[in-house]
């Protein structure tokens, strides 16, 4: 990783928490914020039902639905990643810091994006009419297309690491340096991620699923239907 490619990473990381310490500063935008993240996960778990109940791909898709969709607190894999930076070439091969760096910037746009959100929404007593108002009231179908672009790409690395025969062996090697070096939670979304796709045996279809139907629900949520939501609990 050259020094701009880092200073990238940085910027993203950096970005995240700024959005963090806005939400910080506003309790109710930050609790507004927090239910929309439960929502979206809801959401993003019916949609993927299918997928879900299929032995195929029931953990690829637990794997976007926790890591990629989820209200979960990614604090410390995000330290961990602005702390790698510096030795991110050291440690992990290119493929690998390749894919973090996916995965940092679809992070940093996805938390602008459920900060804009919570701005719009009322309450975190969410219902699908105004979830699609929210939708609709921040950043526009661009900055969407470039969120399911970068879900993408971090699928489709995942998938190419799993090409790799020797990549397996040498994520498990570099455990326990990357555990003395306190990077704990970023090893263990490597090894999850890495073997999560290779159990898939192929991951064309699933991500392929995955870009049609989020590319359906955005293109009808800016259309101002909100059917495409369903009844969600």
């Amino acid at each position: 990783m050259d020094a701009l490619s880092a200073e990238s990473l940085l910027t993203e990381l950096r970005a995240v928490d700024a959005e963090r310490a806005r939400r910080a500063a506003d309790p109710e935008l930050a609790a507004r914020v927090q239910a929309l993240k439960a929502y979206q996960q809801r959401r993003f778990a019916a949609t993927y039902a299918d997928l879900l109940a299929n032995p195929r791909y029931e953990a690829a898709t637990r794997f976007f639905l926790h890591e990629l969709y989820g209200p979960g607190d990614y604090r410390q894999r995000d330290a961990q990643f602005a702390r790698v930076v510096p030795a991110l070439t050291r440690l992990f091969p290119q493929e690998v810091v390749d894919t973090v760096a996916k995965l940092a910037r679809l992070h940093a746009l996805s938390e602008r994006l459920d900060t804009r959100m919570g701005e719009h929404l009322m309450s975190a007593g969410i219902t699908a009419a105004e979830y699609a108002i929210a939708w609709r009231a921040c950043d526009g179908p661009d900055a969407r297309r470039l969120q399911v672009e970068l879900t993408m790409a971090v699928g489709e690395s995942l998938d190419k690491l799993t090409r790799r025969p020797l990549l397996r062996q040498s994520l498990r090697l570099m455990r326990g340096p990357a555990q003395m070096a306190g990077l704990g939670a970023l090893q263990s979304f490597l090894e999850t991620g890495f073997d999560t796709f290779r159990a898939m045996r192929g991951a064309a279809e699933f991500l392929s699923t995955v870009r049609h139907r989020e590319d359906t629900l955005a293109s009808a949520l800016f259309r101002g239907d909100a059917s495409v939501l369903g009844q969600l609990p």
